[in-house]
């Protein structure tokens, strides 16, 4: 046999016997290439064996012996870490932009399976993609009303038949011991009473926002299950997404001075009439409670302290087919205990526009746009000299969904309370009540104080 062709066959070899690294390999393959030039002189040693040998080439392969493998791997039966990432070489100069760590997913038998209640846009354009991003939770069950398109679903995701459910089986999602959560993705009026069952079932619950339609539906909710020792979690994204993230950072440090204003949009075009979000005891309310909710929702988590008054405006434009249930827009103010007033506006009359900006003494912050799913832009000003500086702050965007599922599943692993508990989104509720109340009486309406930071939160999320 040639010398290039003993050579590798014995890295074959080496290959299926052991673990060699990736670097291994390429230093192996540079020397066999090398190995190959000095066929010739392999070849006459071969036919004359009494030849002698000249000393060792510069590719370090001695010509009269086969190339020594390097040190190989720990054997197979070494458990590794996999809570760590695996570290690669370098391959940028220093200089340059760096690659972030590796991902580091749990493996599947570890994650935490989750069950999805409806298959409307939210669940089948936005949720069941965002599991591919995971690294704690997976989909392991479906409930829908549609059997035909909960068969096509399960076919795409590998869900397996025995964990469909239609809405009249959902109660037996208590014996699938493959599901510990729950997500929630239904109409806002169905919320209370698939939360309440889901817990007596003995699941964890992420429930979508608006959390309920009322006050009393919020309550029962949370009472249910702490009643049956599970979480539960409001679906609030922009909590959990690192642009917004850092404008919390910036706000609580102050990075731009006192803050003294903040003023929010959040508004689209919506149409259909015939849609669920126009039929009030479904959606609860028209704009305020579906998109009008995250300016103060997002209002509330960055300056960490709840208003202690509002003020409320509400108009629909007459003879709408869409507006004859639910309101077209809402306009309303807020006052906080550190004296910062707020501006804001949704719509389903205008065109779509998701902004926010914060005044503070010292410069502005803006995110625009700030409550899409991806794409987001964050922009800053500060007085520098006699001019003023203006920055765009780049950040990779983040599956919004994975990043909320994976803190949920990361509380229920570690038994932490989330984030966004139940009573984050009973307080939402109880200020768009007061902001609906203060348009019906033409007055502004007292809040009841709450004198602590962060009051309703809970453990923070890990950072992106």
């Amino acid at each position: 046999m040639k010398p290039i062709s003993r050579f590798f066959n014995l890295l074959s070899n080496s290959l299926e016997s052991t673990s060699v690294s990736r670097q291994d390999f390429l230093q192996l393959t540079a020397q066999g290439l090398a190995a190959g030039a000095l066929t010739t002189t392999f070849v006459s040693c071969e036919q004359n064996p009494n030849t002698q040998t000249s000393s060792p080439t510069s590719s370090g392969v001695s010509s009269g012996s086969v190339p020594k493998l390097p040190a190989t791997s720990p054997p197979a039966d070494v458990p590794a870490d996999s809570t760590k990432p695996i570290e690669l070489e370098q391959i940028k100069a220093k200089t340059e932009q760096q690659e972030g760590p590796t991902p580091t997913p749990l493996a599947d038998d570890q994650r935490v399976g989750y069950a999805l209640v409806g298959l409307g846009h939210l669940t089948l354009n936005q949720i069941l993609p965002a599991f591919g991003a995971c690294k704690k939770s997976k989909v392991v069950a479906l409930v829908s009303g549609s059997p035909e398109k909960m068969q096509k679903v399960a076919t795409q995701y590998g869900i397996k038949q025995e964990s469909c459910y239609s809405y009249a089986d959902y109660d037996k999602l208590r014996d699938n011991k493959d599901v510990q959560a729950i997500y929630i993705v239904l109409p806002n009026g169905m919320h209370a009473e698939y939360t309440i069952r889901g817990a007596q079932a003995g699941k964890h619950i992420l429930c979508e926002k608006p959390m309920a339609n009322t006050v009393a539906e919020c309550q029962a909710m949370i009472d249910a299950c702490k009643k049956a020792n599970r979480k539960l979690m409001i679906a609030y994204r922009i909590q959990y997404e690192p642009h917004h993230r850092m404008v919390r950072e910036m706000v609580q440090q102050e990075k731009f001075g006192k803050v003294k204003s903040i003023m929010a949009n959040n508004g689209q075009n919506s149409d259909n009439p015939k849609h669920w979000r126009f039929n009030k005891a479904l959606a609860g309310g028209g704009s305020l409670p579906d998109v009008g909710l995250y300016c103060l929702n997002t209002i509330r988590y960055l300056l960490g302290e709840e208003p202690t008054e509002v003020v409320g405006y509400v108009h629909s434009t007459p003879k709408d087919p869409r507006f004859t249930e639910v309101e077209e827009q809402v306009n309303w103010l807020m006052k906080f205990p550190s004296g910062v007033q707020t501006s804001c506006a949704t719509s389903y009359g205008h065109h779509d526009d998701k902004n926010y900006k914060v005044l503070a003494d010292k410069g502005w912050i803006k995110m625009d746009p700030a409550f899409p799913y991806t794409g987001l832009e964050l922009e800053t000003s500060q007085a520098e000299g006699k001019e003023n500086q203006v920055i765009q702050h780049k950040i990779a965007d983040k599956d919004q969904f994975a990043t909320e599922m994976d803190h949920f599943s990361d509380c229920i692993l570690a038994d932490k309370t989330p984030y966004t508990p139940g009573e984050e989104g009973l307080q939402d509720q109880k200020i768009m009540e007061a902001i609906y109340q203060s348009a019906r009486e033409g007055r502004p309406i007292k809040l009841m104080p709450v004198d602590k930071k962060d009051a309703f939160r809970g453990s923070e999320p890990e950072q992106a």
